[in-house]
């Protein structure tokens, strides 16, 4: 039960007032901002002057009670203190509202007022330049992420299985506000598409928490919280009432702000603020767990639309739409694939192998260049032999093989999809490859270079020495043993490459409809 206190008297005076009336003196001249109420399902701020002050309401909302004064005290010195380590000069302190007739004040958080034309969303809204700002705010938060402890409490919530957890709580949420009735279009989708992810990447997860990547961070980091000022920003507002929400992957927290942009329709300027916080961060963290974070942001404030939806709220269902859209995107990007690209020696397949895996922006692996390695031979260094002996051997190709897909197994587990060039000539080859996508969840897709016998002569005849040895006799000994491969999407390599690369791209990411790139710092511009 709520606690008498005459804070609800006040937070109802407040809400009656006409701030015209509050408006100190001084603001006919300009001197001071006009003052101004605000309030949200927790908290009543009144901006008065330079200072705002923060009232904590007197409710019991399940995943926070703030029925006693004691409740609203420890949490208004846990906002300041924990809010400190992103804008020190904001949070002045708690103060005390006194009204007479109560035995205990009343307990407020005093702040800085900072100027509302500041705010990033703002900025963003009005088209204004933002990415010195954005790349300042990625600076302080790979800061304080960098200074931040790490405990076991902290990187329990780094799991996979934690992740997971949180997941399939929002969807449970999701379906439960459906009822009997039909849950929003999309979600399905978006559920099978985590769990795939989720399933084939324990390794790494468990790679981030021993990178120490798991940090006691903001949670809730909004473009409406942050103040670009020409002294630097001011990021307010964290995530205060349950530290687990606030215990998160470094790239998650960032993912927020990312997520944020992307509705107000700043999409480069999301890619931007990511890959700087990479760069500051020094995070080598794959591509998917980019958007995987990104994407789970997304679900989460779609979630609380949908919420808002029943309640009578404007425009939240189409809120909850979009974000549901968004994070459908992200996670098909996410997607971990291994595409084997394969062909007979002059079919052009390690020209398209290195074009795809530059476009996808994935780890390339050949199997002539890894061949070469294991025999501790330079790659361009000629080491040609007749078909079947040399490098060229059944032992040597099962060898080289087994260790290229042993790679593209770790790779996948990792979060890195993968491109692997080699001729995949035999079914024993391509259903190992098949096993392994299998074991680590990944999207497996086989392309097979085809042109016709004379350019594949022609192309041998002229080749340049290089990693593959393979000349006409090679190729002609291969083609006349190659079984069908029947589940492999032919690619016409006798054209232009843009052409092969397209065809290619259409098989490999079929729902792809624009840039969704986030690519490691060391590949970005500028």
């Amino acid at each position: 039960m709520t606690e008498p206190t005459p804070l609800n008297e006040l937070i109802a005076t407040v809400r009656q007032e006409d701030t015209a009336t509050l408006r100190p003196g001084a603001s006919d001249t300009g001197a001071l901002p006009r003052a101004e109420v605000r309030e949200t399902h927790t908290a009543v701020v009144l901006f008065v002057g330079d200072r705002a002050y923060k009232l904590k309401k007197p409710v019991d909302l399940k995943f926070l009670d703030y029925t006693t004064v004691e409740a609203r005290r420890e949490a208004c010195e846990r906002e300041v203190a924990l809010n400190r380590r992103f804008a020190p000069d904001v949070y002045l302190g708690v103060g005390e509202i006194r009204v007479p007739d109560t035995e205990a004040p009343e307990p407020v958080v005093a702040m800085r007022r900072l100027p509302a034309e500041r705010r990033l969303s703002r900025l963003v809204r009005e088209g204004a330049a933002v990415d010195e700002a954005l790349r300042a705010v990625a600076r302080l938060l790979a800061t304080r992420h960098a200074s931040a402890p790490h405990t076991p409490e902290v990187d329990a919530q780094g799991t996979r299985d934690a992740l997971s957890s949180r997941w399939e709580a929002s969807f449970a949420q999701v379906r439960a506000m459906a009822g009997e009735g039909r849950v929003p279009e999309g979600v399905a989708e978006i559920e099978q598409l985590v769990r795939r992810y989720l399933a084939g990447r324990e390794p790494l997860f468990d790679m981030r928490i021993e990178q120490g990547r798991i940090v006691d961070g903001h949670g809730d980091l909004l473009t409406e919280d942050i103040f670009c000022l020409d002294d630097g920003p001011r990021v307010l507002d964290c995530l205060e009432f349950d530290d687990q929400l606030r215990f998160v992957d470094g790239i998650d927290d960032a993912a927020f702000l990312a997520m944020d942009l992307e509705q107000l329709d700043a999409p480069e300027q999301a890619a931007f603020f990511l890959a700087r916080y990479s760069e500051y961060s020094g995070d080598p963290a794959p591509p998917s767990l980019r958007h995987h974070y990104v994407a789970y942001r997304a679900f989460v404030r779609a979630k609380v639309s949908l919420i808002q939806a029943r309640q009578g709220a404007p425009d939240a269902n189409l809120a909850a739409r979009r974000l549901i859209t968004s994070a459908l995107r992200h996670l098909r990007a996410s997607a971990i694939g291994l595409t084997l690209v394969g062909g007979l020696p002059g079919s052009g397949k390690s020209t398209l192998s290195g074009a795809l895996a530059d476009r996808l922006g994935v780890t390339l692996l050949s199997s002539d260049r890894l061949r070469k390695e294991l025999a501790g031979i330079p790659a361009e260094r000629p080491s040609a032999a007749p078909y079947g002996e040399g490098l060229y051997t059944p032992e040597w190709t099962a060898t080289t093989y087994a260790a290229l897909l042993e790679r593209a197994a770790t790779l996948l587990s990792r979060g890195e999809s993968v491109v692997l060039d080699a001729t995949w000539s035999s079914a024993e080859q391509r259903e190992a490859a098949r096993r392994v996508a299998e074991r680590t969840h990944a999207d497996l897709v086989a392309l097979h270079c085809q042109v016709p016998d004379e350019m594949t002569a022609a192309r041998l005849q002229h080749r340049a020495a290089g990693p593959s040895d393979a000349d006409l006799d090679v190729a002609t000994a291969i083609a006349a043993r190659e079984p069908p491969w029947t589940e492999a999407v032919v690619i016409d390599t006798s054209g232009p490459l843009e052409a092969a690369v397209s065809q290619a791209l259409t098989a490999v990411r079929p729902h792809d409809t624009g840039p969704l790139v986030f690519r490691r710092p060391y590949m970005e511009a500028g």
